[in-house]
């Protein structure tokens, strides 16, 4: 009789060859897919000349994006650039994306079909836990893991114990999946989770589009999860379609898996979220978040930069004018959402609201360029961190929100919703 397990288990026993795991076991595993950036993989790289090794394990199951400083900002960034054009060249990597193929790595591999339900990834970026909204196990990782996985095409991990949050009643207008993840991470802390495997669940969750799970999981490591899963159901097949030929298992937590715990809520009546300075964790609903003056609006990255997401900031931004002294910048996050969004006329409404309308790149999110912040400046972010200086200057602010929110408040110069117009 077999061991009732968790998604998360049953992935890792999978990949470890083994019938089944439990949590504080330690596994090595085979990767489907190791992932780095231009900040990442150079170090990943050096740390793989030096073991001596002339081979990557397999050329087709490592991905190199350069999205964090493109197009590149200064001369380090440059070269940090040219370091994984040079790596994927002599290696032969199949998956690098440079110039006018790459985008916003979390994104992209999806939106290409290189991760697949019940993969293992990893990825010298903490952010890699987005892959979970696939029913994939995705997690991030150091640089010289990655070089390690590079070498090998394995690496290890303690099977996590997990987390059940459990979604239930109705969305009121204009709140999303980021709206139920900031709220979620207020409610248990940014060390709530720590490693462990949030599982995403209910019928909320249920209804959720693709790009609102993938929103929820990227921002499981806010919580300091290791990992944020959603049992894969007809959505993701229907988004995964044609994007692959790869085969791939679809794995799902068995009824009686073991929790450490299981939490509830109540989504109706549950307003918009706004995370402020300086934790993700310091949310509130948009009704109690007061007078808050802006200068700067960024509507895009690996957590909000989807083409639904641009959608639904244009719907409120449609025949309306961003507030003097507002800059609002808009980041579609890959070549496809770029041409998406232009051909439904998304980009004629942000230009005549007066956006700044910018490259697929991660760019302001981590204080990269395209952006970045002054002494005494506040911005809304559909991003996903607003720790001290993220953004840019130390005594500069960020606050996080959905895109429903972030164009209402470049509208009204100040943090407000969508009825506040």
């Amino acid at each position: 009789m077999s061991v009732p397990m968790t998604i998360a288990e049953k992935i890792l026993a999978a990949h470890a060859g083994l019938d089944e795991v439990v949590p504080g076991q330690l596994v090595q595993v085979d990767v489907d897919l190791a992932l780095g950036n231009d900040i990442t993989a150079p170090i990943a790289i050096r740390t793989f000349r030096e073991a001596g090794v002339e081979k990557v394990f397999d050329r087709e199951k490592i991905a190199l994006v350069a999205d964090h400083f493109v197009p590149n900002k200064d001369i380090n960034s440059a070269e940090q650039a040219k370091q994984l054009r040079v790596f994927a060249a002599e290696q032969n990597i199949v998956n690098h994306f440079d110039g006018g193929e790459t985008g916003v790595e979390h994104v992209l591999l999806p939106e290409k079909g290189l991760v697949l339900p019940g993969d293992v990834v990893i990825g010298a970026d903490s952010h890699t836990c987005t892959y979970g909204a696939m029913g994939a196990f995705a997690t991030g990782v150091g640089s010289t893991d990655l070089a390690a996985t590079m070498i090998t095409g394995k690496t290890w991990f303690k099977v996590p114990e997990s987390i059940k949050f459990v979604y239930n009643g109705e969305l009121g207008p204009w709140v999303t999946g980021k709206d139920l993840i900031l709220y979620t991470i207020g409610d248990i802390g940014v060390d709530g989770a720590l490693y462990m495997a949030m599982e995403f669940s209910g019928p909320v969750i249920d209804r959720l589009s693709m790009a609102e799970r993938f929103t929820m999981s990227n921002m499981a490591i806010e919580a300091g999860g290791k990992a944020g899963l959603i049992n894969p159901d007809q959505t993701t097949l229907d988004y995964v379609a044609g994007r692959s030929d790869r085969e791939f298992n679809i794995y799902k937590s068995d009824p009686d898996a073991r929790y450490s715990r299981v939490i509830e809520y109540d989504c109706t009546g549950l307003e918009p979220q706004v995370a402020f300075p300086h934790l993700p964790e310091n949310t509130r609903p948009i009704s109690q978040v007061g007078n808050i003056p802006l200068d700067q609006v960024v509507i895009g990255s690996c957590t909000n930069g989807r083409f639904e997401d641009l959608k639904m900031a244009a719907q409120v931004l449609s025949g309306r004018k961003v507030a003097k002294g507002v800059r609002l910048i808009v980041l579609p996050t890959t070549p496809r959402v770029y041409q998406q969004a232009l051909s439904a006329g998304l980009f004629q409404i942000f230009l005549d609201a007066g956006a700044v309308i910018g490259p697929p790149t991660c760019g302001p999110c981590l204080g990269g360029h395209m952006g970045i912040l002054a002494r005494g400046e506040r911005a809304l972010a559909t991003t996903n961190r607003n720790f001290v200086g993220r953004m840019g200057h130390p005594e500069s602010e960020v606050y996080l929100a959905n895109p429903a929110i972030a164009a209402a408040s470049a509208v009204l110069g100040r943090i407000a919703a969508p009825d506040q117009l």
